[in-house]
């Protein structure tokens, strides 16, 4: 499966997490994900939210728009942004 693909007008987004990084970005390919660093730590669901407000903020959507669909407890994740109005450089590459 491709690390990011479309589905309609919604995204598809196979992420890597890298927890308690320097800075948030999205890294870049780690083999059929996207790694993305967040600065928060994988502690009572913490990494989860501020996953969730980057990713509204780099595709400018509310954070009601994004959903993570597999992995919640884990680094593997599935997350589907609905209608993103931006897409990264870094992600639209990938499409």
């Amino acid at each position: 499966m491709p690390p990011v693909s479309k589905q309609q007008e919604d995204l598809l987004l196979n992420l890597y997490i890298q927890p308690k990084a320097s800075r948030d970005q999205i890294v870049g390919v780690h083999g059929e994900e996207v790694k993305i660093a967040i600065t928060a730590p994988p502690v009572d669901g913490k990494a989860n939210a501020h996953l969730i407000k980057y990713l509204s903020k780099a595709f400018k959507v509310p954070k009601g728009d994004i959903v993570i669909l597999k992995g919640a407890l884990g680094r593997h994740k599935q997350v589907r942004i609905l209608s993103p109005r931006l897409i990264p450089e870094a992600i639209d590459r990938l499409l």
